[in-house]
C-alpha cells in the first residue's frame, strides 16, 4: 500500500481558516506570539485529520467507532431518553484525548433506526458519570441479521460540539464516517445481549479498523458448552 497524507474533515476548515488568519495578524505584531499561533494552527490541522482506514471485511464484525483508549467494559442500562432497552448491556467506553483522531465511524453494516440528541453537562469524558450526565448524541443501528447496536457520541470537558452527518433510515457500512466530536470526547458502544467483546480495558482502539466483537460470539459460546 502506498502511504498517503490524511485529508481534513470538513468540520475543521472554519477553525483552520481562523487560525491561519490570526497567525498572519499576530506575526505582524510579534514574532514570538506569531510562532505560538503557528503552533496552534499546526495542532488544529492535526486535530481535524481524517486518515484513510482499511476496515476488516466479514459478516458480524463490530468495528471500533473511534480512536482512543478503551477505558471501561461494563454492564449498563442504555440512556432512558432512547426509550429502547431497559436491561443492562455490555458497554465499551472509548476515551479520545485532544491528540487522537476525532472522526467517528460506523461500527457495523446496516441501517440507522434512531438518532436521539440529549443536551447535558461537560464533565471530563474519562469519568464514568460522563455517560449519564454529558451532552450526547445516540445512534441505534440495526444489522441485516436483526441485531441492534447503540453508539453514543459524548462531549467532554473541552468538547462543545457534536457533529452527526447521518440520518434515520439511512443505510450505512462499517468503517464509514458518520461524524466528529470537537476537542476531547468519548464514544460508548453497547453490544447486543450475550455478545462478548474481543478487546480488553486499556487497549488502544483504531477507529474503522479494530474489531471490538463478533455478533456470532454468543452462538459460538453455546457451541462450546
Amino acid at each position: 500500500m502506498k502511504p498517503s497524507l490524511p485529508t481534513i474533515h470538513p468540520a475543521g476548515w472554519p477553525f483552520i481558516g481562523i487560525c491561519v488568519v490570526a497567525t498572519f495578524l499576530l506575526f505582524s505584531m510579534s514574532c514570538f506570539i506569531g510562532m505560538l499561533a503557528l503552533a496552534i494552527t499546526a495542532w488544529c490541522i492535526y486535530f481535524f485529520r481524517h486518515p484513510k482506514r482499511f476496515t476488516p471485511q466479514g459478516k458480524g464484525l463490530v468495528i471500533s467507532p473511534a480512536d482512543g483508549i478503551l477505558i471501561q467494559i461494563t454492564e449498563a442500562v442504555p440512556p432512558k431518553e432512547l426509550k429502547w432497552k431497559t436491561e443492562p448491556l455490555t458497554r465499551l467506553s472509548i476515551f479520545l484525548n485532544v491528540f487522537d483522531v476525532h472522526v467517528n465511524r460506523i461500527p457495523v453494516d446496516g441501517e440507522i433506526k434512531k438518532i436521539v440528541y440529549h443536551p447535558g453537562k461537560f464533565f471530563n469524558a474519562s469519568l464514568d458519570k460522563a455517560s449519564k450526565s454529558n451532552e450526547r448524541n445516540s445512534l441505534i443501528l440495526q444489522t441485516p441479521s436483526g441485531h441492534e447496536i447503540l453508539v453514543i457520541q459524548i462531549a467532554g470537558l473541552i468538547a462543545r460540539r457534536i457533529v452527526c452527518e447521518v440520518k434515520e433510515e439511512q443505510a450505512v457500512q462499517a468503517g464509514e464516517t458518520f461524524g466528529i466530536i470537537r476537542f476531547g470526547s468519548r464514544v460508548d458502544i453497547y453490544l447486543p445481549e450475550g455478545v462478548s467483546p474481543n478487546v480488553i480495558e486499556g487497549q488502544r482502539m483504531i477507529g474503522g479498523e479494530t474489531v471490538l466483537a463478533h455478533l456470532s460470539s454468543k452462538a459460538r459460546a453455546k457451541e462450546n458448552e
